[in-house]
């Protein structure tokens, strides 16, 4: 576990993160230098770092909790993400079979939900969290079966959504690409990189964070754990692998989990004429194909489009923009000559079937990775149980409700499966992309 693992101990964007684009600019917080102590270290300030800082200390007020982030709040992965805040489990996840599973899962969503609405609230968080709900929406015959299960889910759980035609969707929003869809309530947005800096903001005030600071190494210490960054070192007895597919370079088990880049891109704000035509409330819609487009509005008037995939490495982003416009054409021709303000890529960490890499390691080494895109509730989720087990109180029994991670072939076998199922799924969900 030295600095000269193969794998990256931090993200080497190409371009910097849209959605911190369009904010002022913040005061970062200082660089690890020197030699330190602490109760516990926090690797990764994203939305699984935060919670289990904030309960740990609500459990633990005494401690000491060291949080260290590669990059600067919002313009790492958690701002990057697409802003989407689930109160019900993934469709991916959804399975008919077990619904009592399913139905505990959204019950944990739904409060780790309510805890995000709660500290935005009374931090005044101004990250323009809104309930719209979610669509799912199918051109072709692969994304109209993969709708047609989710809705038989939803319907088997008791659910609320509303099935939709292609004029109905055209009327919401402003496309007569797809055929059929669906509506969900269960669903807010948010502007993600707003969200993760005032959630960073409102930690109290016996967390320190230390930005800038990606950790090259990490070892034993007697009875504890000497974390390094380039400048500084931390020792303390509990240790949190927070920073998802980069927290193997530390340890984790790359053998059950691996990085995935995807890519967005922002509209500059659209014409009152446009924006009618588009919708004019905020809507977000969902893939019914996982290498579908993720699309939504913005509170200034923006659209953003979601796709493309590329493997443990950032693709050019030029190609990258030139394949998201043409997706957006397809979708809204009116919009082919209006281009992208900003365009970026985002890392996530993938396992094989889904379960995240999650508990303890080794003697007071943890790790909670492999969120799936499940983003901002699931990584809450999976955080405030951590914080839990490390301190021996009641939590949610996570192996049994979003199992265990399966194995996956070291390289370049790994690296030419995904290849593989990557052109299958592209030609099965080509009318989705």
């Amino acid at each position: 576990m030295s600095a000269s693992d193969t794998l990256m101990h931090a993200p080497a964007h190409r371009r910097p993160c849209g959605w911190q684009a369009l904010l002022p600019p913040r005061d970062s917080a200082p660089s690890l230098k020197g030699d330190h102590v602490a109760d516990v270290v926090i690797v990764g300030a994203g939305y699984t770092g935060i919670a289990v800082a904030r309960t740990y200390h609500a459990l633990a007020p005494e401690a000491r909790i060291l949080m260290l982030d590669a990059e600067t709040a919002g313009e790492g992965s958690p701002g990057r993400n697409s802003g989407f805040m689930l109160e019900i489990a993934l469709a991916g996840d959804a399975s008919t079979r077990e619904l009592e599973r399913m139905s505990a899962l959204n019950a944990l969503s739904r409060r780790a939900m309510a805890s995000l609405k709660t500290q935005v609230e009374t931090q005044g968080i101004d990250c323009q969290l809104q309930r719209t709900g979610t669509y799912r929406a199918a051109r072709g015959k692969e994304g109209r079966a993969s709708l047609s299960r989710y809705r038989t889910f939803l319907a088997a759980a008791g659910l609320d959504f509303q099935t939709l035609g292609r004029r109905e969707l055209a009327v919401a929003l402003g496309t007569d690409y797809y055929a059929e869809g669906l509506y969900s309530p269960d669903c807010y947005l948010v502007q993600p990189a707003a969200l993760i800096r005032g959630l960073i903001s409102a930690l109290p005030p016996a967390v320190t964070l230390h930005e800038r600071s990606p950790v090259v190494d990490l070892a034993r210490d007697g009875d504890a754990w000497r974390v390094a960054t380039a400048e500084g070192t931390v020792r303390a007895r509990q240790v949190v692998l927070a920073n998802n597919a980069f927290s193997r370079v530390l340890g984790a088990d790359r053998s059950r989990l691996t990085a995935i880049y995807t890519y967005a891109a922002l509209t500059p704000p659209l014409t009152p004429k446009i924006t009618t035509a588009v919708a004019g409330s905020p809507w977000g819609l969902l893939p019914t194909h996982r290498l579908g487009c993720t699309l939504r509005t913005t509170a200034d008037s923006r659209l953003m489009i979601r796709a493309q995939y590329s493997y443990e490495r950032e693709r050019d982003n030029a190609a990258v923009e030139a394949d998201l416009a043409a997706s957006l054409a397809l979708r809204y021709p009116t919009l082919e000559s209006v281009g992208f303000d900003k365009v970026w890529g985002g890392t996530t960490g993938l396992t094989y079937n889904g379960a995240p890499l999650w508990g303890e390691m080794d003697k007071g080494l943890f790790v909670s990775a492999g969120c799936n895109g499940g983003g901002i509730v699931k990584g809450t989720t999976l955080g405030e149980a951590l914080a839990q087990d490390m301190l021996g109180q009641p939590r949610a029994d996570i192996a049994a409700l979003f199992g265990k991670p399966s194995w996956m072939p070291p390289e370049p076998v790994r690296r030419l499966a995904f290849e593989a199922i990557r052109r299958v799924e592209q030609h099965k969900g080509r009318d989705e992309a």
